[in-house]
């Protein structure tokens, strides 16, 4: 028997070496061994990923296994130590055996506890290989201030088995970088905590701070917590003083003209100019740049902008921000108000083109709405520093129409036009995705929309026309469209006007001061 199953080994071996032998001479006309390499690295890297995954679940379940056996074995014992004792003997336990600090032993007992308990449905995507470490830690930090039942929402729109793919833009979470996904989670935690998010806001206001931290190699951090308008404004505002001085003579990299800048402005005493900014360029002169307008983009609902709701609105570059903070931003900035349409069952934004070659103003506002960042895949540039670009180019018959433009950042618009990364077709809803040079197909993250929310007294006031409607109807009996009687997929009238609308008639009034 042993002889036999020593031949029966020896021949999977030959088998398995003539095939590595056929691989690496080549087999087939047109057959590339590099490629065959390269594709095959690829699969090995995606594999080695769920394997870690995997091993990642393992860990959560050992260790939050430990954590329940241990509380029970103390308990049993009726040991005199209080809970706090018994925690810290059983971080000291982890850590020792894992050979790690107390710091992080402890967050990994408390992670696992939580995965293991509350998040059933993240730790079994961590279980199958379909999210990463780094996914699972993202939905712990994210419910962290949640009840079950807000972190089991959080879950179920992500993750769960009816979640819609619009909330990533990817067939699973997964698929989008871990922080991209901190991010959307983010973004849906804000719209949904069961508090809102304007006592919220007024709370974080009162502990706003400057923070200094020493780092290595005489290096240091010097950081604000702010107000999300106040530090968006700082950030684009120092872009675009950065963008300004490169040029052909300048050294320095855009992060580090940035650094630059911040400096010289906090140590600067406030001497500087209304109508430029003192900086030192690469060679240690100093150079005076003109101060450019620092464009904020914040998307409000027309009725949270009448005040009539309070539904957050979106700053571009960072999520939710209260409502009365984006009816500040458009009562002092009203020449900076554009009027975009969206869908009122949905919140997207509608389609519109040009026939020329030029990229308008309105289009390219357009498309932040759309994009909301750089389209690359795992990229989170801002929408005000990126490029509108044709995906298929004029001159090969492309149009100007949103479905056929994209607004990669400088990096990534470079790399289109530098490598064999191409974009993939848009739409009025959705970014173009990437094809990569080993021809593999990325998508992009797309906006997670969602339907605006109509004040109760314009519902109850469709509600009643909608009744009337149907009594009418039923009385000639004609049979009418469904649009215009039972209302849209969120129970809301398809109404089209000539005109303005009720809600436009109204936010006129309040950006002329004529009413409330």
């Amino acid at each position: 028997m042993a002889s036999r199953a020593a031949l029966e080994a020896l021949e999977v071996l030959e088998a398995s070496l003539a095939e590595l032998g056929a691989v690496l001479r080549g087999t087939g006309e047109g057959f590339d061994p590099l490629r065959e390499q390269a594709d095959r690295s690829l699969d090995g890297l995606a594999g080695v990923a769920r394997l870690e995954a995997r091993t990642a679940a393992l860990k959560v379940h050992l260790a939050a296994g430990y954590a329940e056996a241990a509380k029970a074995v103390a308990s049993r014992a009726m040991v005199p130590s209080g809970a706090m004792a018994q925690e810290a003997s059983m971080v000291a336990e982890v850590a020792g055996v894992l050979t790690i600090g107390a710091r992080a032993a402890g967050v990994l007992l408390e992670q696992s506890q939580v995965l293991a308990n509350v998040l059933p449905l993240t730790l079994a995507g961590l279980q199958d290989g379909s999210l990463s470490w780094a996914h699972a830690k993202a939905m712990v930090e994210e419910t962290a201030t949640l009840d079950r039942a807000g972190a089991a929402a959080l879950e179920e729109h992500f993750l769960g088995p009816d979640a819609p793919n619009l909330a990533t833009g990817c067939a699973g979470p997964g698929e989008l970088v871990p922080h991209r996904f901190r991010h959307k989670a983010r973004i849906w935690r804000e719209r949904h905590h069961p508090e809102s998010l304007e006592k919220r806001h007024a709370k974080s206001v009162a502990e706003r701070r400057v923070e200094h931290r020493p780092d290595q190699d005489g290096m240091a951090w010097f950081h604000a917590y702010l107000p999300a308008d106040t530090a968006s404004a700082m950030w684009n505002r120092t872009t675009a003083l950065a963008r300004g001085l490169q040029g052909p003579d300048e050294s320095r990299t855009l992060p580090q003209i940035c650094a630059d800048i911040f400096a010289d402005a906090v140590l600067s005493n406030g001497q500087n100019g209304q109508h430029g900014q003192t900086v030192q360029d690469s060679g240690g002169t100093v150079a005076e740049v003109r101060i450019p307008h620092a464009e904020v983009l914040v998307t409000v609902p027309v009725f949270s902008l009448m005040g009539l709701t309070d539904e957050p609105a979106m700053l571009d570059g960072y999520g939710p921000i209260p409502a009365s903070m984006a009816r500040k931003l458009v009562a002092d900035g009203a020449g900076s108000f554009y009027r975009v349409l969206v869908d009122p069952r949905d919140g997207a934004p509608l389609e519109i083109g040009r026939t020329s070659y030029r990229v308008t103003k309105a289009i390219r506002r357009w498309l932040r709405m759309r994009d909301g960042k750089c389209p690359f895949p795992g990229c989170s540039n801002n929408s005000l520093d990126n490029e509108a670009d044709h995906l298929l180019a004029w001159h090969h018959g492309g149009t100007t129409g949103i479905s056929n433009l994209g607004q990669p950042c400088p990096k990534h618009h470079r790399l289109k036009h530098t490598s064999g990364w191409t974009p993939t077709p848009a739409t009025k809803n959705e970014p173009p995705g990437w094809i990569s040079p080993a021809g593999r197909r990325y998508k992009s993250e797309h906006q997670d929309w969602e339907p605006p929310q109509w004040p109760d007294q314009l519902r109850r006031e469709l509600h009643r026309k909608r009744k009337r409607r149907q009594l009418s109807r039923r009385k000639r009996n004609v049979h009418r469209p469904r649009s215009l009687t039972k209302g849209g997929p969120y129970g809301y009238p398809d109404l089209c006007y000539i005109g303005l609308s009720p809600g436009e008639e109204g936010l006129l009034r309040v950006l002329h001061g004529t009413g409330n």
